[in-house]
């Protein structure tokens, strides 16, 4: 297939633009996220060094009742085990109090993580092209600007072959019931997508973060996989809980997907566990 000009998500420059912003909020999410807002600087103290929304809410295509809220939260050290269950605690409490979220997610990780070489080009780049400033002093603005090149699709999804083994062990330790394997196949299935996307990315030149879309780009490049993707996108909207789409996904599909990344853009670095 021929390149194809970009169809969203970079500037006159070719930069990837930040997709979200606090004005895309609906007004149905905003007294969830101040809240959060409110509570996070109790939470952590002088530690918080910053905090972001990310996902359906700051892109304005939540849905009430069926999207979670998503925080990146940035500490001034490396966070505790205290810490994460202080944010776990949180995040229970805003899910019970708000009826319009079904679920509350909270990254955290220690500033210099964020800032370091490492990171440069996976978390750094998330914070500062998927994630909306919420509190603190910005990150972004010691981040550079990105391109949807391949150095920034090996870092970003160049590790599947590494997961595929705990995925695995999730599927096999999950309870034999649809309730027990809905989250897993929703979990997958997004990332599947993801991945699939970024593997086409620099081609496409472009950003997207709806499912649909991804899984459209990426059948323009692979029409042999396209049925898959684009059932994983659905999947990734309205998971079902059937054990045959779990072992699709690792057996086949992820790893077709992660051997064709390997081959087109290399593994991604490792991390410290």
């Amino acid at each position: 297939m021929s390149d194809t000009p970009p169809r969203t998500g970079l500037d006159a420059r070719g930069h990837l633009v930040r997709e979200g912003s606090l004005t895309r909020v609906q007004p149905a999410f905003r007294p969830v996220v101040a809240a959060a807002r409110d509570r996070l600087p109790a939470l952590f103290g002088a530690r918080l060094h910053s905090a972001y929304l990310y996902g359906s809410i700051p892109r304005g295509t939540a849905r009430v009742g069926r999207s979670d809220l998503d925080l990146l939260v940035a500490l001034r050290e490396e966070p505790t085990d205290a810490d994460r269950a202080a944010a776990d605690t949180l995040g229970a409490a805003l899910d019970r109090e708000f009826p319009q979220i079904d679920g509350v997610g909270t990254l955290l990780y220690g500033r210099e993580r964020l800032l370091s070489e490492l990171e440069r080009y996976d978390l750094g780049w998330f914070v500062a092209c998927l994630c909306t400033p919420l509190l603190g002093d910005d990150l972004a603005a010691r981040l550079p600007r990105y391109r949807p090149d391949s150095l920034l699709a090996r870092e970003t999804n160049g590790d599947l072959g590494r997961l595929l083994p705990r995925w695995r062990e999730r599927i096999a330790g999950a309870e034999d019931t649809e309730e027990a394997r809905r989250p897993l196949v929703r979990f997958m299935s997004r990332h599947l997508v993801r991945t699939g996307f970024t593997l086409v990315m620099p081609r496409w030149r472009g950003w997207t973060s709806d499912l649909r879309e991804m899984a459209g780009v990426f059948a323009g490049y692979y029409p042999r996989r396209a049925a898959q993707l684009r059932t994983a996108a659905e999947y990734g909207y309205e998971p079902v809980g059937d054990p045959d789409v779990l072992r699709s996904y690792v057996d086949d599909l992820g790893p077709w997907l992660a051997d064709e990344y390997a081959r087109v853009h290399g593994v991604k670095a490792p991390r410290p566990d």
